[in-house]
């Protein structure tokens, strides 16, 4: 077959499957169109998630009817006035978008320069089918409609109304993020669902596209290495989700996607979250244009640093740098002293008030109490204690720090029926200290009872749906319209756990009962986080799979809380429960749930060996 010129109606389609393979894809290219005009109102406005009709109007300069005409031819565009493709600065470059986009669906096109007249051109699959004159303010309209319509190998590929709808809203979300000075609205089958106003400051922006919490729970970033400049807002280490989806990284003003951002991240959070934790993020880098190459992707959603090692760098030294400045709100990351602070000092006796009753340092110790052991001296050091007045300036003694203490004189099991021995105490209402026959143990009791928590609703689920509890006032939780379709989706997987849900409205879900074995839970917490688990993981994994991340989260909702004070017969119970359970060593995020100090160890740290 010999080489041949493709013709320009074929030519244009290829170039469509490259920049419009989603509706989300067209909306984006038009947003940037409207941006790149100096727009400061941008109106978007869905249909069936984009794919029935997109239109887009915007305030910005507008077109002249011959600009028009060459708008819609491949390549021609007004934003490379000097070639210069390397310090291009507008988010949209290579001319492609409108007769691509024209080349695949009905596309109406309408536009007004200031002082002139508005004009329209309508172009079917590739055929200009009418223009003329239009009414409209300054600006430009572009409605997009029946995308694919005529092009079934591209339309059956498409997702539900619903997927593609969430893939629009968060294109939208991060052109809006990434220019706070432009208001944003988004009406969606003539509902609107997004409306930010102009001239907001950055951290409002994000937060009011994410999560209004995150303004109270967040750290500014604000760092300069030469000539770039890194920028944004970053959340506290409590202030997490169950998945990367509010991960936000700008160059240049530019959204993009790079798997750099990734590594910087768990780079600079190590050791603050647990491994399916992840931070709420919105980077902005300002690079010189000769250090950052955008022209690598056709939809211009990556882009390539000359320098990687110096941006990731920045991402992890600024961030650290950011949590550190902010530890009083975030977790202390270990630091090296930490494992130096097992040792032996010296340290000089101090004067006692009792001293002149003690015997000579190098005397046995029964001649403490007498030759014959009563118990006359320590009766008179108790006396005189009791009695002693208080030194001058000294508090009063219910001023004085007390603690708790309850009686733990249980025998010491042998170490093979019971590896995790007695409890005898608890430290900082978190860790439970136990004797075991072959050393000392302590206990993470949060971490500990989430895994046992885990293993319950693993053995409901194999078996018998989970006993529910029925709350006395449904609580409803808000969530996003995509969130509350997937938690709606899964009624049945979470009824077998416990979980009775319904939905309320098209931006909230009623909770009605929840698994008897966690009592009284946070709805709210727990159900964002199943919303999240289900998004997270939603088209890789089977049923069983999503059910066991959905069990692991409400173990972790449902477990003793660190803080929480046990007695001993608490302590105990649940050192049992651990040593016939399985998997117990570890809790549901990979860390260790109990650890072990051999009595040779702790005679060592006292110089007995």
């Amino acid at each position: 077959m010999s080489i041949r010129r493709l013709p320009e109606k074929l030519v244009n389609r290829i170039a469509a499957g490259e920049v419009v393979e989603r509706p989300a894809a067209a909306l984006k290219e038009l947003v940037e169109n409207a941006i790149d005009a100096g727009a400061t109102r941008i109106s978007v406005r869905i249909a069936e998630g984009g794919i029935l009709r997109l239109e887009v109007e915007d305030d910005g300069c507008g077109m002249t009817a011959a600009d028009m005409a060459l708008a819609l031819e491949r390549h021609a565009t007004s934003k490379l006035p000097d070639g210069a493709i390397e310090d291009v600065t507008t988010l949209g470059f290579r001319g492609e978008a409108l007769p691509s986009i024209a080349s695949v669906a009905r596309l109406t096109l309408e536009s007004r320069v200031a002082g002139g007249d508005g004009w329209r051109r309508i172009v079917d699959n590739g055929v200009v089918v009418a223009e003329g004159p239009a009414a409209l303010g300054k600006g430009t309209r572009v409605l997009v409609e029946d995308l694919f319509a005529r092009v079934p190998a591209r339309r059956k590929f498409l997702r539900s109304g619903r997927s593609e709808y969430a893939a629009c809203l968060d294109v939208v979300r991060r052109l809006a993020m990434a220019r706070p000075d432009v208001g944003f609205t988004v009406e969606h089958d003539g509902r609107r669902v997004l409306d930010v106003q102009s001239g907001q400051d950055r951290l409002a922006r994000v937060a009011a596209l994410t999560q209004r919490e995150l303004a109270a729970n967040s750290i500014g970033v604000d760092l300069d290495r030469g000539e770039v400049h890194l920028g944004g807002v970053i959340s506290l280490p409590t202030y997490n989700r169950g998945i990367a989806d509010h991960q936000y990284l700008f160059v240049n003003g530019r959204p993009v996607k790079d798997r750099l951002l990734v590594g910087a991240l768990r780079g600079a959070y190590a050791d603050l979250l647990a491994r399916d934790r992840h931070p709420v993020v919105a980077l902005f880098l300002d690079v010189p244009t000769s250090e950052v190459d955008v022209n690598v992707h056709p939809a211009k959603t990556e882009v390539r640093f000359r320098d990687p090692q110096l941006i990731r760098g920045m991402i992890v030294g600024g961030l650290r740098r950011a949590l550190d400045e902010h530890g009083f709100r975030s977790v202390q990351r270990p630091t090296e002293a930490a494992a130096a602070a097992w040792q032996q000092e010296p340290v000089a006796p101090a004067p006692t008030l009792f001293a002149a009753h003690l015997p000579h340092p190098h005397a046995p110790a029964t001649h403490l109490f007498g030759a014959d052991g009563d118990t006359a001296t320590m009766a008179l050091l108790r006396d005189r204690v009791v009695d002693f007045a208080p030194p001058p300036g000294a508090l009063p003694r219910e001023a004085l720090p007390m603690g708790r203490a309850e009686a733990a004189t249980a025998p010491v099991p042998h170490v093979a029926e019971h590896p995790l021995g007695v409890a005898r105490g608890q430290i900082a209402r978190t860790y439970i200290v136990a004797e075991a026959e072959d050393g000392l143990v302590i206990v993470d009791q949060h971490a500990a009872h989430e895994r046992l928590v885990l293993e319950q609703l693993r053995r409901g689920m194999s078996g018998q749906r989970v006993p529910s509890q029925g709350l006395l006032l449904p609580e409803v939780v808000e969530l996003d319209e995509p969130a509350c379709d997937r938690v709606e989706a899964a009624t049945a997987e979470l009824a077998a756990l416990g979980v009775e849900v319904e939905r309320f409205g098209p931006a909230a879900v009623m909770v009605r009962a929840t698994p008897a074995m966690l009592g009284a839970v946070d709805c709210q917490k727990l159900v964002t986080d199943i919303a999240d688990d289900l998004a997270g993981y939603d088209a890789a994994l089977g049923l069983n799979e999503k059910l066991e991340l959905v069990a692991a989260t409400m173990a972790c909702h449902g477990s003793v809380r660190a803080g929480r004070t046990l007695n001993v017969a608490e302590m105990n119970a649940l050192l049992r429960q651990m040593e016939i359970t399985p998997h117990s060593g570890q809790c549901n995020h990979g860390r260790p749930t109990w650890v072990k100090l051999a009595m040779d160890d702790v005679e060592k740290l006292f110089g007995r060996k």
